[in-house]
């Protein structure tokens, strides 16, 4: 296995850690053939939602996920759910890491949670490794890779995978407009702005979808691996909210997560360091956009309400962990202020509502 090539890992957290020798002892029954070393366990920095670690035995490498501390939403952060996905998915998207094995047995460590092989490579976020000086050419590969990537993945033929079972695809954006609309009113605060004429606009202009794909809905650059090289995508994480669904609102999650250089001040910094897709070299989120649908042919006449709605369901995932924060469900203080974030991609929802894509 290659060697890591950056520190994206830390000490696991206060009040993160797992029962390590109960974890121990459940992987040599389950995996066997582990090194006669001890268990060390690390923690993956990045994210805000599930917990992720690293697990090492020896040269023997894991990564493990499980829900986050404290109550969680109906329905969310299901690890079985999320283990069948990426099952199902990386016989045909390589880039997708190999399942190892699940367990819903929360006397181990506290929770559910499942094990998948580790990947290394460089995963980049709010700046680039100190020794990579990217120029614009490399910034626009990027670009091009998130791209091609996506429009591969909404390639696939889900029917030849087991996702049909897990997935409805039919009336797939009126159940999400309506599910997302009642996990903000069931998370909201009295320090978030008024979104009734938001939540009106959303629910009156559902437009028809295309033919439904494999969604990762998740689409991120920091939620990608690449090659020393920055040539290849080597690996795709977090497939939480994967399923078979509208691609074009895969499309609209991702350009929500795309911040562009003259994007708002509070847009930019809202989760602290904006992501190098500021840079110079980088797409637009309308190169991306016209980048994909000349990759698949897709019509994106629609494209403002899946950005709208894409800034509206990120708000509603961000006051979900603002929600836990102010009841005091989780301590992080990353989380303090996602309130005024939220706000901010409320407007920001408004805004695209009234653009032209």
């Amino acid at each position: 296995m290659p060697k890591q090539m950056f520190k994206d890992t830390i000490p696991v957290r206060k009040g993160e850690q797992l029962n390590t020798a109960e974890l121990d002892k459940f992987l040599r029954s389950e995996i066997g053939n582990l090194p006669d070393e001890p268990l060390e366990i690390l923690q993956f920095h990045a994210g805000h939602s599930n917990l992720t670690y690293q697990l090492r035995i020896g040269d023997w490498e894991a990564v493990l996920r499980r829900p986050p501390l404290g109550p969680v939403a109906p329905k969310a952060h299901d690890m079985e759910r999320e283990f069948k996905v990426i099952s199902e998915i990386h016989p045909f998207f390589r880039e997708a890491p190999k399942p190892l094995l699940f367990t819903n047995r929360r006397e181990i460590i506290g929770a559910p949670f499942f094990i998948m092989e580790r990947r290394h490579g460089v995963v980049i976020d709010t700046s680039f490794p100190e020794d990579m000086e990217p120029d614009e050419d490399v910034c626009r590969r990027l670009s091009q890779l998130m791209t091609d990537k996506l429009a591969e993945l909404h390639s696939i033929d889900y029917k030849k995978t087991g996702l049909a079972a897990i997935s409805n695809p039919n009336g797939f954006m009126e159940r999400q407009v309506n599910g997302w609309i009642g996990r903000f009113e069931r998370a909201r605060t009295d320090d978030i702005n008024d979104a009734d004429q938001l939540k009106n606009w959303l629910i009156r202009y559902i437009p028809v979808s295309p033919e439904p794909a494999v969604i990762h809905y998740d689409y991120k650059l920091n939620n990608a691996m690449f090659n020393k090289d920055l040539t290849e995508m080597t690996g795709l994480f977090d497939w939480e909210m994967a399923t078979v669904g509208d691609p074009l609102a895969d499309l609209g999650a991702a350009m929500s997560y795309w911040i562009q250089e003259d994007d708002p001040e509070m847009l930019k910094f809202g989760l602290g360091k904006p992501p190098v897709t500021i840079l110079k070299g980088f797409y637009s989120r309308r190169e991306f956009m016209e980048a994909y649908a000349n990759k698949t042919g897709r019509d994106l006449c629609s494209m403002n309400f899946y950005l709208t709605f894409a800034y509206f369901k990120l708000a509603v995932i961000c006051q979900q962990i603002y929600y836990r924060f102010r009841k005091g469900q989780t301590s992080d203080p990353r989380f303090s202020q996602f309130n005024q974030f939220v706000n901010v991609l409320l407007q920001h929802a408004v805004q695209a509502a009234d653009e032209k894509i």
